[in-house]
Formats: C-alpha cells, sequence, structure tokens
C-alpha cells in the first residue's frame, strides 16, 4: 500500500500491552479518588468573581452565551485573522457553548501581538464551560500566530466535548518574531517557557473556579503548535496525560530541520517552474517533498518557503546576512547574502548549539498521537515525522506513541477548497486523533494500528475521518 509506515515489533507490542493496562489502571485510580467537600454551585458563569489568572499582568473577565467562533465572532472575543486559513471551507463545527472567557497576558517586554488592542506579547486566552468536564485542553499557536489561531480548529471542538481550553501566543507573533533581543534560539525557548507557565496558571484558575485541580490535562497543537506538544511531552510530562501532535515542527540541531532542505527548494524550484528542469526537480525530491506534491509547490514557494528560511534563519544565525534583517526577499541564487546558498552544514557551532536550546529527542513521558498528510509541502513527513517517529523507537518510547500518515493531507487544509479532488482535510482526523487519545488514556482502549490512513473513495472528508 501506498506509503505504508512499518508495523510494529513484537517487542513494541508488549510493551504497548503494558503501558495500556499500566494507563487503565491509572485512569480507575483517578476515578475513584475522592471528591472536594466544595461543592460550587452550578449555573451560567457560576463563580466568575473566583477567576485571577496566577501571573498574570493584566486580565480580562466575560461572561458569554457562546465560547465558540459562531458566538465570539459576533461578541469581539476572538480575532478571525489569527485562525484565517486554517481549516477546509465547509467545515461544520459545534457551537452554543455558555462559559467565562478570560484574556490577558503575562508580564513580557516584546510588543508584536496587537490583540485587544494591548500591543503586549504572551498573550492568552482561557475558556471554562459552564458544563465542564473537569478536563483541560492547553495549546499554542502555530506559525507565528495570535493566541485564538486554534479557536476554529481546535477550541470549537473541546469546548463542546466539555473540556476548558486555553491558549497562547508563545511570546511573541508575527514575521519578525526574532526581534525580542534574546540571543539565538532565545524566541522559541520563549515559546515553551510560555506554554509550561500557562498550563500552570490554568490549572490553578480552574481549581479556583471549580474547587478542584483538573483531572485531566492535553496538549494539542498544529505545526509549531504540535512542535510544542512534543516539547512539552518530553520535557514536562508531569503537567500532562497526554497530547496531540498535529504535523509538527522537528528542530535537530544535526539536520533535518528547515534549513536542511528549504534552502534547496529556493535554488531549485524557480529552475523547474520556468523550464521544467529535471535535475532541479529531482533535487527538490531528494530534498524530502513528496513526489506528487508538485501541484503545491508554487503557492510553498510563493507564500511559505522563502518566507520562513528567512526568519527562522534570522532566529538561529543572525550573523549568515550581516546587517540585513532575515536576509533578501526571493532572492536569486548568488546574490549575496542569499539564503537560497544557505548551507546549515558548513555554518559555526554556534548556530547548531542555538538549534540544540530547542531541539527535540523523542523522549516524550507520556502517550502522544502523531498525525502528518502524505502531502505536507511546508514541513514533508520525510523530514519530520517520519523522522521524529524514529526518534521516539530509538529513545524506548515507541510504546507511548502512534503515528498516522494521512493520505493526500497537506500542512493547512485552507488549500483543499482549490484541489478538492487532490486533498482532504486534516481536521477531522485531528479530532479522531484527540478522541483516541482520550480513550485510551481514561479507558484503556488503544487506538487503531498506526500506519497509513488512506483516503476514502467517498464519504463526508470535511467532517469525518476514521483511523
Amino acid at each position: 500500500m501506498k506509503g505504508m509506515r512499518p508495523t510494529m515489533t513484537s517487542r513494541r507490542r508488549i510493551a504497548a500491552l503494558a503501558t495500556t493496562a499500566t494507563l487503565a489502571l491509572v485512569g480507575a485510580l483517578a476515578t475513584a479518588a475522592p471528591a472536594s467537600a466544595d461543592k460550587p454551585q452550578s449555573g451560567h458563569c457560576a463563580r466568575q468573581s473566583k477567576v485571577k489568572v496566577p501571573g498574570a499582568e493584566v486580565q480580562k473577565v466575560a461572561c458569554l452565551g457562546d465560547l465558540t467562533t459562531a458566538g465570539t465572532v459576533k461578541t469581539g472575543h476572538t480575532n478571525p485573522n489569527d485562525w484565517a486559513g486554517l481549516h477546509a471551507a465547509g467545515t461544520v463545527n459545534p457551537n452554543g457553548v455558555p462559559g467565562i472567557q478570560v484574556d490577558g497576558y503575562f508580564p513580557d517586554t516584546s510588543t508584536t501581538n496587537a490583540n485587544n488592542g494591548w500591543n503586549h506579547d504572551s498573550q492568552f486566552v482561557l475558556r471554562i464551560p459552564d458544563h465542564w468536564n473537569g478536563g483541560l485542553v492547553v495549546s499554542g499557536a502555530p506559525g507565528v500566530r495570535g493566541q485564538y489561531a486554534n479557536d476554529f480548529i481546535i477550541s470549537d471542538y473541546v469546548l463542546s466535548k466539555g473540556y476548558a481550553f486555553a491558549s497562547t501566543d508563545k511570546g511573541s507573533t508575527g514575521a519578525a518574531f526574532y526581534r525580542d533581543g534574546s540571543t539565538p534560539g532565545g524566541s522559541i525557548r520563549e515559546w515553551n517557557s510560555r506554554v509550561t507557565e500557562l498550563t500552570v496558571a490554568a490549572k490553578t484558575t480552574l481549581k479556583k473556579v471549580y474547587a478542584k485541580a483538573p483531572k485531566r490535562t492535553w496538549m494539542v497543537g498544529i505545526s509549531n503548535g504540535g512542535y510544542l506538544t512534543r516539547w512539552q511531552l518530553e520535557n514536562r510530562p508531569d503537567l500532562y496525560d497526554g497530547g496531540v501532535d498535529w504535523e509538527g515542527t522537528l528542530f535537530r540541531s544535526e539536520g533535518p530541520n528547515l534549513f536542511t532542505y528549504l534552502p534547496t527548494a529556493l535554488k531549485n524550484y524557480p529552475k523547474y517552474a520556468a523550464t521544467g528542469d529535471q535535475a532541479a526537480h529531482d533535487a527538490m525530491i531528494a530534498a524530502g517533498f513528496a513526489p506528487g506534491s508538485e501541484f503545491l509547490w508554487a503557492f510553498h514557494y510563493s507564500y511559505y518557503w522563502d518566507l520562513t528560511q528567512r526568519i527562522y534563519r534570522e532566529e538561529f544565525d543572525p550573523g549568515w546576512d550581516g546587517a540585513l534583517d532575515a536576509g533578501v526577499p526571493f532572492c536569486a541564487s548568488g546574490t549575496p547574502h542569499c539564503d537560497a546558498d544557505y548551507d546549515y552544514a558548513s555554518r559555526p557551532q554556534s548556530v547548531k548549539d542555538a538549534v540544540e536550546s530547542v531541539s527535540l529527542t523523542g523522549k516524550i513521558g507520556k502517550p502522544m498521537i502523531t498525525l502528518h498528510g502524505t502531502l505536507d509541502t511546508l514541513l514533508p513527513p520525510a523530514t519530520d515525522s517520519d523522522v521524529y517517529d524514529d526518534l521516539i523507537e530509538k529513545a524506548g518510547s515507541g510504546a507511548l506513541h502512534r503515528y498516522y500518515s494521512v493520505e493526500d493531507g497537506t500542512h493547512t487544509d485552507g488549500l483543499y477548497t482549490a484541489y478538492p479532488t487532490q486533498l482532504r482535510p486534516l481536521l477531522p482526523c485531528a479530532r479522531s486523533a484527540f478522541d483516541s487519545l482520550t480513550a485510551w488514556v481514561e479507558r484503556g482502549t488503544p487506538p487503531p494500528a498506526e500506519g497509513f490512513v488512506a483516503r476514502p473513495s467517498g464519504g463526508d472528508l470535511l467532517n469525518t475521518c476514521a483511523l
């Protein structure tokens, strides 16, 4: 079958069964724990006065009739620009979830985020449904978007199931996120610390409101948010019960990473586009881009590859282009300081050390489900999740991981509208992954066998996905 991943070895199956049994026991013990004697009153926005996010410099509390985007767009409690392009047109979302929304920010010195008129970074949103199921879902913004970026693709769904939801802007937003004044790699190191900060604060806030701490906490994210999921489960597994890694970014000091394949695209795509140059095409396939993804190359060259290479290279290696600020946009190979000619392998050790400071190891400490589209043309699976899956195996954490390679999925579902016969949305697969994760941890129900998820011949691709 096209794109089939190797199945688990017998050793891994045994480890997986043992892990499932352990998780079931832990879930049973958690369920049996005595409830708090403090039983707060129920009702719409009950105990709103108890909301106090620890560490927040500013917080704004609102009692809303609907915490989902169907309601918050109308009341101004989201920013649709933050989540534009991340879902396919026609996606059906739940709505009608009343509760409390908390907007605020933690102390920070950078000012890239203009949401709420604050011009202040480290902004967050926390939503607490009236009918809370005792769980919390935490996320960080993908790309360099604001804290509302996950509102449509994550928040709406988990709120409808009774979870509280918290998301952070990661401490910086926008294409110039690298200008926060930190040392190389420092902006991305801050991303991780801001997620940890919000997770701890959200747990404490929920305990004040409901007189009991969350019984389960989950980390869910897409793209850079998927990277945050990976990092948190590697470095702070004590805070979470599991996570969904939706095509997370892979940072590895020895490679692969963004800088080991994006310069190849910038150098070779113009030649391929102009003349169909076979050598240029083959160089891109060799760099990790999937055969069959060629129809997506023009869009990614125009909107993603060049900008991503320059701004992330500026974050880790500002010395490459001297006094220039993130290089020369869309420069031809041979232009001085052109990122099309960037050679990561030859750069000083200090650059590798900066990447190492945010690198992943694969040593996850809690169950995680990864899904990645086969036609992802920003973070190709061959240079990302395929590699990360192997790292998890080598780290001895394979029994805690399931990896689904989804046929015809690409990096953002917004492209599905333009290519409905060639792509499929990943959002319904992410929802299925979340449900499988919670069933795995809470009830000891093993997820479906990992591997290749074929595109179905029919059905509602916009809203359904069977892993």
